[in-house]
């Protein structure tokens, strides 16, 4: 693998991750920082951190990211910061975003894995 593969690999990722938060704190007004100091404060593993991946994924819109868009290229970071700068609402609005992909999270979580939903490969 050649550096510059290296180091495109190591800023790209497939999803936004949820180390990249606190990177986001100064986009957005007073209510915005507020959750991003919250949200930052818990594990990677708490149902808000996951609820936040879950809104920056939506906003960013991950699932069509791949190796050939330039949104890719550019890496997670970049993506996100600009997703964030540019996204018209308030930043109520966002923490409706947020709430939403909260209450979608919990819905999950509550189902649970149902038989014959999850298969491992073995």
């Amino acid at each position: 693998m050649s550096t510059s593969e290296f180091a495109l690999q190591s800023k790209a990722e497939l999803l936004f991750p949820a180390h990249l938060i606190a990177t986001l704190r100064e986009l957005r007004g007073d209510e915005w920082r507020e959750l991003v100091d919250r949200v930052t404060a818990l594990p990677e593993t708490h149902p808000d951190s996951l609820a936040f991946v879950l809104m920056m994924i939506e906003l960013d819109g991950c699932l069509r990211c791949n190796s050939n868009n330039y949104k890719f290229l550019r890496g997670c970071f970049l993506c996100a910061t600009q997703a964030v700068q540019s996204f018209k609402g308030t930043d109520a609005d966002l923490l409706d975003l947020f709430g939403k992909a909260r209450k979608e999270l919990e819905m999950q979580l509550q189902r649970g894995v149902r038989p014959g939903e999850l298969k491992i490969a073995v």
